[in-house]
């Protein structure tokens, strides 16, 4: 499936257009992303990509637009319940949102060149590769959530910080993936004493800036689909409500490893793994994390710095 460009911007014709099936898509993107707290492009990407036949770039591009929406939303609670660390997230956003930047125009402009379909195809390849990174950024987070650090003090460090954010902000300008995922792998490698929800809120208020410099320029050099993304937002908005709504009560035993089945599998068929190592990576991602995650925390005690 395919949807073309609209333009000018017209929200009653684009509501005339709206595609049921895409409307479905964003609605189980949406209630995963508010229970588990994973970015929307690890999910939406890969479904426009497989299930719709949207070109990858185009797959790239409009998830941007959608999740710069869906972002906020859950960015105001880390912020109310004071979950987010500020010296990093200052840190974070001076690597993150020019790379974002840099990484959407330059994938855009190889994308509208001379070689585009070979451009596609190695789009393919990197939103693959990034789907298995999210999936082992998986199981570095939840091995740094059982070891429940006590802290009293955390000192920032604003070079890797910067680094942090400028690799993560790449690789979402690039395929869209690693707000969610990556970058909080990466923050558990540097500042283990952040607990899992100073974590999960930092990343989450960063990637807006993030997605909106990643957004702009995808505007300017992707290929968004207007349709596309006004089908797939009416799903998502309210059901990233609805999933954060219930993701106190949600068990993340159930919800992690499914998730990481669906990334690990939708990684192996982007790449046209044949069908026994596509289901064996699924499953073994899915066993992996059910292990990891269902384990007893352990405590451990630093000293201060």
């Amino acid at each position: 499936m395919t949807t073309a460009p609209l333009y000018p911007f017209s929200l009653p014709i684009l509501l005339l257009q709206v595609h049921p099936h895409l409307v479905v898509a964003g609605v189980l993107v949406g209630l995963l992303v508010g229970l588990t707290g994973m970015g929307g492009g690890a999910l939406l990407t890969p479904i426009l990509v497989l299930v719709f036949q949207v070109p990858p770039l185009a797959a790239v591009s409009s998830d941007l637009l959608t999740s710069l929406v869906m972002k906020p939303f859950g960015a105001a609670v880390h912020l109310a319940r004071g979950t987010v660390n500020k010296p990093v997230l200052g840190w974070l956003l001076a690597g993150s949102v020019p790379a974002a930047f840099v990484g959407s125009v330059a994938i855009g402009l190889l994308g509208h060149g001379a070689h585009r379909s070979t451009v596609q195809s190695v789009i393919t390849i990197i939103i693959a590769i990034a789907l298995i990174g999210s999936v082992g950024a998986t199981l570095v987070r939840l091995w740094h959530e059982r070891r429940r650090i006590e802290h009293r003090a955390l000192v920032v460090r604003p070079r890797l910080t910067i680094a942090i954010g400028a690799v993560g902000g790449l690789a979402v300008g690039l395929t869209s993936v690693g707000a969610g995922t990556l970058i909080i792998a990466m923050l558990v490698l540097c500042y283990p004493r952040l607990s899992p929800r100073e974590l999960v809120g930092t990343d989450m208020v960063q990637a807006i800036p993030l997605v909106a410099s990643a957004t702009l320029g995808h505007l300017l050099f992707g290929d968004v689909r207007l349709t596309l993304t006004a089908s797939l937002l009416i799903g998502a908005v309210p059901a990233v409500l609805l999933g954060a709504r219930f993701s106190a009560i949600a068990s993340p035993r159930l919800s992690r490893p499914v998730m990481a089945a669906v990334l690990a599998g939708s990684a192996a068929a982007l790449l046209h793994a044949p069908t026994p190592s596509l289901w064996a990576g699924a499953a073994l991602s899915g066993v992996l994390v059910g292990l990891l995650g269902g384990r007893p925390a352990i405590s451990i005690a630093t000293a201060s710095s």
